[in-house]
């Protein structure tokens, strides 16, 4: 079974994201902050990960670092809203495998993790 780990701290979007997934045959796990999302790799890592960027507490892209250091092989793909753009840079070059920024079409997102795991 494919293990999708989906991080945001807004509860709607972790749901939504979560209902798709599983619809698709992920198993799913769901973390609403970035010290929640790192207990949960390393207690089953997953094979794939959703990340907010901006979060309470510790941020995407501190969790991006944490998560690259320790498993570089799990892919992450990040998501942010369209003034932190800037920041997609800096998800890409510590190790991110894409982005999608919010409002994002949900399909974009489906057929993305899925590609993932045709390779």
């Amino acid at each position: 079974m494919k293990k999708l780990l989906i991080v945001d701290d807004q509860m709607g979007i972790r749901l939504l994201l979560d209902e798709v997934f599983r619809r698709e045959g992920f198993v799913t796990r769901l973390a609403a902050n970035g010290m929640e999302a790192l207990q949960s790799v390393e207690i089953e890592a997953p094979d794939c990960i959703l990340l907010d960027m901006k979060m309470p507490g510790i941020d995407g892209i501190e969790v991006l670092k944490r998560i690259k250091n320790g498993w570089p092989e799990i892919p992450v793909i990040m998501m942010t809203a369209y003034g932190e753009i800037e920041l997609t840079d800096d998800a890409l070059k510590i190790g991110a495998v894409k982005y999608f920024t919010k409002p994002f079409d949900i399909y974009e997102v489906r057929d993305a993790v899925s590609a993932l795991f045709e390779k």
